[in-house]
Protein backbone atom coordinates (compact mmCIF):
# COMPACT_ATOMS: atom_id res chain seq x y z
CA UNK A 1 0.00 0.00 0.00
CA UNK A 2 2.92 2.64 1.15
CA UNK A 3 4.62 1.75 -2.45
CA UNK A 4 1.43 2.66 -4.67
CA UNK A 5 0.73 6.08 -2.19
CA UNK A 6 4.46 6.61 -3.10
CA UNK A 7 4.27 5.72 -7.09
CA UNK A 8 1.17 7.46 -7.37
CA UNK A 9 2.64 10.55 -5.17
CA UNK A 10 5.79 10.16 -7.84
CA UNK A 11 3.25 10.56 -10.89
CA UNK A 12 1.60 13.77 -9.57
CA UNK A 13 4.41 15.62 -9.41
CA UNK A 14 5.23 14.44 -12.47
CA UNK A 15 1.99 15.31 -14.32
CA UNK A 16 2.03 18.73 -11.93
CA UNK A 17 5.17 19.64 -14.21
CA UNK A 18 3.76 19.17 -17.38
CA UNK A 19 0.78 20.92 -16.68
CA UNK A 20 3.10 23.60 -15.38
CA UNK A 21 4.96 23.71 -19.04
CA UNK A 22 2.18 23.50 -21.36
CA UNK A 23 0.32 26.61 -19.72
CA UNK A 24 3.72 28.00 -20.08
CA UNK A 25 3.82 27.29 -23.88
CA UNK A 26 0.39 28.43 -24.29
CA UNK A 27 0.97 31.87 -22.59
CA UNK A 28 4.18 32.13 -24.91
CA UNK A 29 2.15 31.29 -27.94
CA UNK A 30 -0.90 33.61 -27.35
CA UNK A 31 1.64 36.18 -26.55
CA UNK A 32 2.87 35.93 -30.47
CA UNK A 33 -0.69 35.62 -32.02
CA UNK A 34 -1.33 38.64 -32.53
CA UNK A 35 1.97 40.02 -33.84
CA UNK A 36 2.10 36.53 -36.19
CA UNK A 37 -1.78 37.54 -37.56
CA UNK A 38 -0.74 41.00 -37.77
CA UNK A 39 2.24 40.05 -40.31
CA UNK A 40 0.45 37.47 -42.23
CA UNK A 41 -2.21 39.73 -43.05
CA UNK A 42 0.50 42.43 -44.10
CA UNK A 43 2.05 40.02 -46.35
CA UNK A 44 -1.28 38.57 -47.62
CA UNK A 45 -2.23 42.21 -48.88
CA UNK A 46 1.49 43.07 -50.59
CA UNK A 47 1.32 39.06 -52.04
CA UNK A 48 -2.50 40.32 -53.53
CA UNK A 49 -1.23 43.51 -54.91
CA UNK A 50 2.22 42.12 -56.71
CA UNK A 51 -0.30 39.18 -58.02
CA UNK A 52 -2.85 41.27 -59.76
CA UNK A 53 0.01 43.16 -61.45
CA UNK A 54 1.65 39.77 -62.75
CA UNK A 55 -1.78 38.28 -63.57
CA UNK A 56 -2.54 41.08 -65.81
CA UNK A 57 0.79 41.21 -67.71
CA UNK A 58 0.62 36.85 -68.27
CA UNK A 59 -2.70 38.03 -70.32
CA UNK A 60 -0.54 40.13 -72.43
CA UNK A 61 0.08 39.01 -76.07
CA UNK A 62 3.30 40.86 -75.54
CA UNK A 63 4.20 38.58 -72.67
CA UNK A 64 3.86 35.33 -74.34
CA UNK A 65 7.60 35.16 -75.14
CA UNK A 66 8.63 35.66 -71.45
CA UNK A 67 11.05 32.95 -70.67
CA UNK A 68 8.91 32.80 -67.16
CA UNK A 69 5.85 31.87 -69.58
CA UNK A 70 7.66 28.71 -70.55
CA UNK A 71 6.21 25.45 -70.00
CA UNK A 72 8.70 22.76 -69.97
CA UNK A 73 8.44 18.88 -68.75
CA UNK A 74 10.77 16.71 -67.84
CA UNK A 75 13.45 18.61 -66.24
CA UNK A 76 13.59 19.78 -62.58
CA UNK A 77 10.97 20.51 -59.76
CA UNK A 78 12.21 22.76 -57.01
CA UNK A 79 9.96 22.76 -54.13
CA UNK A 80 10.26 25.60 -51.08
CA UNK A 81 8.76 23.92 -47.92
CA UNK A 82 8.10 25.99 -45.22
CA UNK A 83 7.73 23.94 -41.64
CA UNK A 84 8.04 25.32 -38.32
CA UNK A 85 10.78 26.11 -36.14
CA UNK A 86 9.85 23.83 -33.21
CA UNK A 87 7.96 21.19 -32.69
CA UNK A 88 4.42 20.80 -29.95
CA UNK A 89 2.21 21.86 -32.78
CA UNK A 90 0.04 19.22 -33.11
CA UNK A 91 0.28 18.02 -36.72
CA UNK A 92 1.90 21.56 -38.18
CA UNK A 93 4.63 20.15 -38.99
CA UNK A 94 3.48 16.47 -39.92
CA UNK A 95 0.85 17.56 -42.34
CA UNK A 96 3.87 20.23 -44.50
CA UNK A 97 6.16 16.62 -44.55
CA UNK A 98 3.62 14.31 -45.45
CA UNK A 99 2.55 16.74 -48.41
CA UNK A 100 6.18 17.08 -50.17
CA UNK A 101 6.06 12.98 -49.87
CA UNK A 102 3.96 13.55 -52.91
CA UNK A 103 7.08 15.03 -54.80
CA UNK A 104 9.85 12.32 -53.61
CA UNK A 105 11.95 13.57 -56.74
CA UNK A 106 12.00 17.61 -56.01
CA UNK A 107 14.93 19.41 -54.87
CA UNK A 108 13.98 20.88 -51.54
CA UNK A 109 14.41 24.34 -50.18
CA UNK A 110 13.64 24.51 -46.89
CA UNK A 111 12.50 27.27 -44.54
CA UNK A 112 12.43 26.75 -40.87
CA UNK A 113 14.56 24.77 -38.14
CA UNK A 114 12.48 21.89 -38.63
CA UNK A 115 12.42 21.91 -42.30
CA UNK A 116 16.20 22.61 -42.33
CA UNK A 117 16.50 19.77 -39.63
CA UNK A 118 14.71 17.09 -42.20
CA UNK A 119 15.67 18.19 -45.63
CA UNK A 120 19.44 20.01 -44.90
CA UNK A 121 21.12 22.92 -46.48
CA UNK A 122 21.10 26.37 -44.59
CA UNK A 123 19.34 27.02 -41.75
CA UNK A 124 16.50 29.25 -42.05
CA UNK A 125 14.29 30.48 -39.26
CA UNK A 126 10.33 31.06 -40.19
CA UNK A 127 9.81 32.76 -37.33
CA UNK A 128 12.90 35.51 -37.92
CA UNK A 129 12.52 35.29 -42.25
CA UNK A 130 13.20 38.42 -43.13
CA UNK A 131 11.43 39.86 -46.82
CA UNK A 132 15.54 40.57 -47.61
CA UNK A 133 16.01 37.08 -47.27
CA UNK A 134 12.98 36.05 -49.63
CA UNK A 135 14.27 38.80 -52.50
CA UNK A 136 17.60 36.80 -52.34
CA UNK A 137 16.04 33.61 -53.14
CA UNK A 138 13.18 35.12 -55.46
CA UNK A 139 16.21 36.72 -57.45
CA UNK A 140 18.51 33.28 -58.14
CA UNK A 141 15.18 31.18 -58.59
CA UNK A 142 14.06 33.60 -61.26
CA UNK A 143 17.70 33.35 -62.83
CA UNK A 144 17.89 30.12 -63.21
CA UNK A 145 14.28 29.20 -64.29
CA UNK A 146 14.66 31.64 -67.26
CA UNK A 147 18.29 29.99 -67.88
CA UNK A 148 16.42 26.72 -67.89
CA UNK A 149 17.86 25.23 -65.22
CA UNK A 150 14.50 23.70 -63.94
CA UNK A 151 11.27 23.32 -65.01
CA UNK A 152 8.75 24.05 -61.69
CA UNK A 153 8.60 25.93 -58.70
CA UNK A 154 6.44 24.71 -56.40
CA UNK A 155 5.63 26.58 -53.02
CA UNK A 156 4.65 24.22 -50.10
CA UNK A 157 2.71 26.27 -46.99
CA UNK A 158 0.14 26.43 -44.56
CA UNK A 159 -2.74 28.64 -45.04
CA UNK A 160 -4.81 30.41 -42.26
CA UNK A 161 -8.69 29.75 -42.26
CA UNK A 162 -9.16 30.30 -38.24
CA UNK A 163 -7.44 29.44 -35.10
CA UNK A 164 -9.14 25.71 -35.47
CA UNK A 165 -8.81 25.51 -39.02
CA UNK A 166 -5.48 25.08 -41.49
CA UNK A 167 -5.21 23.99 -44.70
CA UNK A 168 -1.27 22.50 -46.22
CA UNK A 169 -0.96 22.57 -49.95
CA UNK A 170 1.35 23.27 -52.79
CA UNK A 171 1.24 26.57 -55.19
CA UNK A 172 2.73 26.60 -58.41
CA UNK A 173 4.29 29.97 -58.76
CA UNK A 174 6.65 29.12 -62.28
CA UNK A 175 6.00 29.09 -64.96
CA UNK A 176 3.04 31.34 -65.09
CA UNK A 177 0.19 30.53 -66.18
CA UNK A 178 -1.38 32.34 -68.98
CA UNK A 179 -4.50 34.69 -68.03
CA UNK A 180 -7.13 35.75 -69.58
CA UNK A 181 -6.46 37.81 -72.48
CA UNK A 182 -6.44 41.33 -71.84
CA UNK A 183 -4.82 44.32 -72.79
CA UNK A 184 -3.24 44.83 -69.31
CA UNK A 185 -6.42 45.23 -67.42
CA UNK A 186 -6.49 48.72 -68.34
CA UNK A 187 -3.29 49.61 -66.91
CA UNK A 188 -0.71 51.12 -68.48
CA UNK A 189 2.89 49.29 -68.75
CA UNK A 190 6.00 51.77 -69.30
CA UNK A 191 8.13 50.85 -71.31
CA UNK A 192 6.16 47.59 -72.17
CA UNK A 193 4.31 44.64 -71.11
CA UNK A 194 7.11 42.19 -71.50
CA UNK A 195 10.03 44.52 -70.00
CA UNK A 196 7.69 45.21 -67.05
CA UNK A 197 7.34 41.57 -66.28
CA UNK A 198 10.90 40.76 -66.16
CA UNK A 199 11.20 42.91 -63.90
CA UNK A 200 8.18 42.15 -62.06
CA UNK A 201 9.19 38.68 -61.21
CA UNK A 202 11.74 38.69 -58.71
CA UNK A 203 9.08 41.11 -56.90
CA UNK A 204 6.60 38.92 -57.83
CA UNK A 205 8.45 35.31 -56.50
CA UNK A 206 9.50 37.41 -53.48
CA UNK A 207 5.87 38.18 -52.43
CA UNK A 208 4.74 34.90 -52.87
CA UNK A 209 7.42 33.44 -50.65
CA UNK A 210 7.58 36.07 -48.21
CA UNK A 211 3.21 36.02 -47.33
CA UNK A 212 3.72 32.48 -47.53
CA UNK A 213 6.32 32.39 -44.40
CA UNK A 214 4.22 35.11 -42.62
CA UNK A 215 1.27 32.94 -43.16
CA UNK A 216 2.62 29.30 -42.24
CA UNK A 217 3.84 31.09 -39.09
CA UNK A 218 0.36 32.32 -37.68
CA UNK A 219 -0.30 29.02 -38.53
CA UNK A 220 2.29 27.36 -36.56
CA UNK A 221 2.04 29.61 -33.73
CA UNK A 222 -2.39 28.86 -33.31
CA UNK A 223 -1.24 25.28 -33.84
CA UNK A 224 1.39 25.11 -30.71
CA UNK A 225 -1.44 27.44 -29.17
CA UNK A 226 -4.39 24.54 -29.66
CA UNK A 227 -2.10 21.73 -28.94
CA UNK A 228 -0.92 23.37 -25.30
CA UNK A 229 -4.82 24.17 -24.59
CA UNK A 230 -5.65 20.62 -25.08
CA UNK A 231 -2.83 19.07 -23.58
CA UNK A 232 -2.90 21.49 -20.77
CA UNK A 233 -6.83 19.71 -20.32
CA UNK A 234 -5.82 16.01 -20.71
CA UNK A 235 -3.05 16.72 -17.98
CA UNK A 236 -5.32 18.56 -15.53
CA UNK A 237 -8.04 15.66 -16.03
CA UNK A 238 -5.10 13.21 -15.87
CA UNK A 239 -4.04 15.09 -12.40
CA UNK A 240 -7.72 14.98 -11.25
CA UNK A 241 -7.95 11.43 -11.63
CA UNK A 242 -4.75 10.96 -9.68
CA UNK A 243 -5.55 12.88 -6.95
CA UNK A 244 -8.91 10.92 -6.42
CA UNK A 245 -6.36 7.63 -6.85
CA UNK A 246 -4.01 8.91 -4.04
CA UNK A 247 -7.14 10.24 -1.82
CA UNK A 248 -8.40 6.63 -1.80
CA UNK A 249 -4.71 4.99 -1.58
CA UNK A 250 -4.23 7.27 1.66
CA UNK A 251 -7.57 6.60 2.87
CA UNK A 252 -7.18 2.80 2.70
CA UNK A 253 -3.80 2.77 4.11
CA UNK A 254 -5.26 5.07 7.40
CA UNK A 255 -7.69 2.15 7.25
CA UNK A 256 -5.78 -0.51 7.58
CA UNK A 257 -3.41 1.05 10.02
CA UNK A 258 -6.41 1.80 12.20
CA UNK A 259 -7.77 -1.76 11.81
CA UNK A 260 -4.11 -3.37 12.72
CA UNK A 261 -4.17 -0.78 15.73
CA UNK A 262 -7.48 -1.95 17.28
CA UNK A 263 -6.55 -5.98 16.49
CA UNK A 264 -3.27 -5.61 18.13
CA UNK A 265 -4.68 -4.09 21.27
CA UNK A 266 -7.61 -6.82 21.49
CA UNK A 267 -5.31 -9.28 22.31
Amino acid sequence: MGADIKKLRTRIKSVQSTLHLTKAMGLVASSKIRRATEGMLRGREYAQAVRETVSALSGCRACEKSPYMAQREGGETRLIVIAGDRGLAGGYNANVFRLVKEYPEATILPIGKRACDRFGGKLQSAEGFRYEDAQNMAEKLCRDFAEGTFDRLGLVSTTYHSMMSRETEVAWILPLTKGKETDGGGMIFEPDELSVLEIAMPVYVAGMIFAAVKESFACEVAARRVAMDSAGKNAQQMLDDLGLAYNRARQGAITQEITEIVAGSGQ
